[in-house]
């Protein structure tokens, strides 16, 4: 099977991807990230003892931004109007970390799984910079796509990390 690069043009020239003849449909994504840190980071966190201000409210307005303006942050993304994004977090004491999670929705003619992904990482990032004043050897990462729906390939669930 011959897959043709789709961002490539005739001439190995950058191109937008034309998805005019593409028919609108909902679209979901899902993303998932973590912040690892140390105990007493994450516990200041939760506790909303961080200098800075609320942590998670900060990360959160800052992902669902980040989720909007994807295109303008990623070459060749089309600009989509977005109907829902979502960004939540989740506190996990026993792994030292925050799982970040964005779900993005859309009626249109393309994915929003870049949109979903960047709300995560950029959510990650402003928990980062927010709370790097009590430790900078937070790790980010790993970030995934857990699911998406809609369009033509239709339903994608990732594996499980058994």
């Amino acid at each position: 099977m011959t897959h043709s690069l789709t961002h490539l043009d005739q001439h190995g020239h950058a191109a937008m991807v034309d998805i005019s003849q593409k028919e609108a449909t909902s679209r979901e994504a899902v993303a998932q990230g973590e912040v690892r840190m140390s105990p007493s980071t994450l516990a200041a966190i939760r506790d909303g003892d961080v200098p800075k201000g609320d942590v998670l409210a900060a990360a959160r307005i800052a992902g669902i931004m980040a989720a909007k303006r994807t295109p303008e942050l990623i070459p060749l993304c089309h600009t989509l109007l977005l109907s829902k994004v979502a960004v939540d977090f989740e506190i996990d004491e026993a792994e030292n970390r925050v799982l970040i999670t964005a779900t993005v929705r859309c009626e249109g003619q393309t994915g929003v799984e870049m949109e979903a992904l960047t709300a995560v990482s950029v959510a990650a990032l402003t928990i980062y910079d927010m709370a790097k004043a009590l430790e900078k050897g937070m790790v980010i990462g790993p970030i995934r796509l857990l699911e998406k729906r809609g369009g033509k390939s239709g339903e994608w669930k990732a594996k499980s990390e058994e």
